[in-house]
């Protein structure tokens, strides 16, 4: 099969014949139909990540075909259009019995345990558990932008944040989490306030649901969200992941409000410093999200089969594989306008 794969840290990417991956007894072998390209996948590039072992295919926001199902398999046959979350579940560690499969003890993501989906086939273990079956009136390109971005941000939104309509929210980070937390804050009814550095991203947010956007290039943020919303937001997600951004996100927040950290804190902001004054004088929550469980899906996708959730207008361009092994070296840049998608693979 064609995959994109690079053999050191922070050096292209070239795509080459490679064999194609096994199909274990418990999974399946999906033939990748479109693949989004994530700025996590970056972050494995760059070396931020132990997991990785070279050399190394990245890819896990992934839709395709199944081709291939394991003899243990129950569930699934041939022919199925699916998609996956990004971290699937083993099903017997005491999260997974939990129904917590996005924290699995032995989880399992494309692209960061094994080989991924910048490649014309990938393998899923545990296919019964981490299987998700796509609508018809989903396409492979809408779906492989789904993930993880977006059900990231719809888990955030939903499950973790428990958002609901007439509250305020503050999304700090306009790429794919953050646009994908703005459409959803916006469908569910609640006030939005975007916020970035980039006035075209700030554009596409308003386009998008935000009802404020603040540039943070020449405002002073905080100040801002709590004149807008009233003395702070209910709600506000850091989408980005830096020192500033997350504690732009707290000190935003209104007295026992709610942060949700999604985007994800690498290198020196790994251990960024936060304002726990203030969330032990405020009763503020602090919360992670790591992606979403299989289950949860159903209700995501009815959303956006009844037209709710537009996912594709967040979709910024299609690219081949070979053009994918060049935009994946440049999304250091944030020169990305929406979400890449890969829909040629030969």
């Amino acid at each position: 099969m064609k995959a994109a794969i690079y053999q050191e840290f922070q050096k292209p990417l070239s795509v080459q014949d490679v064999p194609d991956p096994n199909c274990p007894d418990n999974g399946v072998i999906i033939e990748v139909k479109a693949n989004g390209i994530c700025r996590s996948d970056w972050h494995a590039w760059m070396g931020h990540d132990s997991s990785i072992i070279l050399p190394h295919v990245p890819g896990h926001e992934l839709s395709g075909v199944i081709a291939e199902v394991g003899k243990d398999v129950k569930n699934w046959q041939v022919g199925q259009r699916v998609t996956t979350p990004f971290c699937g579940g083993c099903g017997s560690c005491r999260e997974c019995l939990a129904g917590q499969q996005q924290i699995c003890d032995d989880n399992y993501q494309p692209g960061f345990s094994d080989w991924g989906s910048f490649a014309q086939f990938v393998k899923i273990p545990f296919a019964d558990l981490n299987i998700v079956e796509l609508p018809q009136e989903i396409d492979f390109v809408e779906a492989a932008s789904l993930g993880c971005r977006f059900m990231t941000a719809f888990s955030g939104v939903v499950d973790k944040a428990k958002l609901r309509a007439g509250e305020t929210i503050a999304v700090h980070g306009c790429g794919g989490v953050g646009l994908s937390a703005i459409m959803i804050a916006s469908a569910l009814g609640a006030d939005v306030i975007a916020v970035d550095i980039n006035p075209q991203q700030l554009e596409l947010a308003k386009s998008l649901g935000a009802t404020h956007c603040i540039n943070a290039t020449d405002t002073d943020v905080i100040k801002a969200i709590k004149d807008l919303s009233d003395g702070g937001a209910h709600v506000s997600i850091d989408a980005l992941g830096s020192s500033i951004t997350s504690a732009n996100s707290v000190c935003s927040l209104r007295k026992r409000g709610r942060h949700v950290q999604i985007g994800l804190m690498h290198a020196d902001d790994k251990w960024a410093k936060m304002p726990m004054a203030q969330v032990i004088a405020k009763e503020l929550q602090i919360m992670g999200s790591h992606g979403m469980q299989a289950w949860r899906y159903p209700d995501m996708l009815a959303m956006i089969a009844s037209g709710k959730l537009e996912p594709n207008k967040l979709i910024g361009k299609t690219v081949s594989l070979e053009e994918a092994a060049i935009e994946l070296t440049k999304m250091g840049d944030f020169g990305q306008q929406g979400v890449t998608v890969i829909d040629r693979f030969v």
